[in-house]
């Protein structure tokens, strides 16, 4: 087990954090309560270090159609100062990472991997970019990544803001990045986010300047109810959310059709990796040949878990990929890959929980959606 260690580290062990593996990584579990700081981010905001992830820069005059073709969407139709949500699959249609990629420049994209596959994605884009007239720098250990989520969040970061700026945080746009000072600290702002509220992620490139940050976000956020948030509700906000979390929902030997995630899929682009077992993964799906990701709602008290069957009359129809009980519905939720036959919104099943079936039911996801 690795024991990387983000710049903030240390400000995580002063607030009493757990820490636990993730990915390589020591990272705060929790503070305090997992409950408290799910509650917390629903209704207030949370605060993460989210510095594991990494931070690839691509750039040079091919740099739209390298990333059109190295990965299945269309990047290159990203206007600048956008973001696109895309994935990076192999040769046979495995997901290899899902991915957000910020568009800075005409020529300069900012690709954004997970914790754990950060090393894969910037190796595996170099070894595309043969051909190709880009460079292919990983910066993710130059740089630091803190994240403020829930109703509450555009306000903090404000407050932080020259008055000249503030403007600009509350007209950011979903999906879209500006350049600012925040704290007296030049970040990289994002309205991005993990958990299905609306917030922020800022990516900083000194560990200096990150203790700042975080600190100045921690003490403008505390009047308004915001709290230091780990992985434990990362996890459960996300899944309420129904995003994927890769390494459950997405792997190598999912495919995007498989995961819901077809309309990422450009099938229209010229050649890129992997269209051609992305287009049999699609018929395949279209002849009801391959199960698929649904959202499943428990009736009875008891949680499936990752690795948990799914049954339909005694018969295994599939398996949980991510499951807990849900904090804002106080009910248990799950997502899982079913076969087709048992994949309709409506449809009962039952979970294997330890032995005992557990009634549940397929919904339409996501299971919560943030008040407009």
């Amino acid at each position: 087990m690795s024991d990387l260690r983000t710049a903030l580290h240390a400000e995580h062990a002063a607030l009493g954090a757990s820490f636990t593996d993730f990915g390589g990584w020591q990272m705060p579990l929790k503070y305090a309560s997992e409950l408290a700081e799910h509650h917390a981010v629903r209704r207030a905001a949370g605060l993460f270090d989210l510095s594991h992830m990494g931070e690839v820069w691509v750039g040079g005059p091919g740099a739209a159609a390298f990333l059109d073709h190295a990965l299945v969407g269309r990047l290159s139709a990203v206007a600048v100062g956008r973001a696109g949500y895309s994935l990076l699959c192999a040769e046979d249609g495995g997901i290899v990472d899902d991915l957000i990629t910020y568009r800075r420049a005409e020529d300069r994209f900012l690709v954004v991997p997970n914790a754990g596959n950060a090393a894969v994605v910037a190796a595996e884009l170099a070894r595309r970019a043969e051909g190709f007239d880009v460079t292919v720098d990983d910066a993710s250990a130059a740089t630091s990544l803190v994240a403020v989520q829930g109703p509450a969040a555009a306000g903090v970061v404000a407050a932080l803001v020259p008055a000249q700026h503030r403007a600009e945080v509350a007209d950011l746009r979903y999906y879209a990045a500006t350049e600012l000072p925040v704290a007296g600290v030049e970040v990289l702002l994002a309205r991005t986010g993990y958990t299905g509220e609306d917030g922020f992620e800022l990516f900083v490139a000194d560990d200096d300047a990150a203790v700042v940050l975080w600190r100045a976000l921690l003490e403008a956020g505390a009047p308004a109810g915001l709290v230091p948030a780990g992985l434990a509700a990362r996890d459960s906000l996300r899944l309420e959310a129904g995003m994927p979390l890769y390494g459950h929902e997405l792997t190598r030997s999912t495919d995007p059709f498989a995961a819901g995630l077809g309309a990422v899929v450009d099938l229209t682009k010229p050649a890129f990796v992997g269209r051609e077992a992305l287009e049999a993964a699609r018929t395949a799906h279209e002849a009801g040949a391959r199960r698929v990701l649904v959202a499943l709602e428990g009736r009875g008290p008891r949680a499936g878990r990752a690795g948990y069957p799914v049954l339909a009359g005694g018969t295994v129809v599939g398996e949980v990929t991510s499951g807990a009980p849900s904090p804002t519905l106080g009910r248990p939720v799950a997502l899982a890959y079913v076969d087709p036959a048992h994949a309709a919104v409506g449809t009962a099943v039952e979970v294997d929980v330890r032995g005992r079936a557990q009634p549940y039911d397929v919904v339409r996801g996501p299971f919560y959606r943030r008040p407009r």
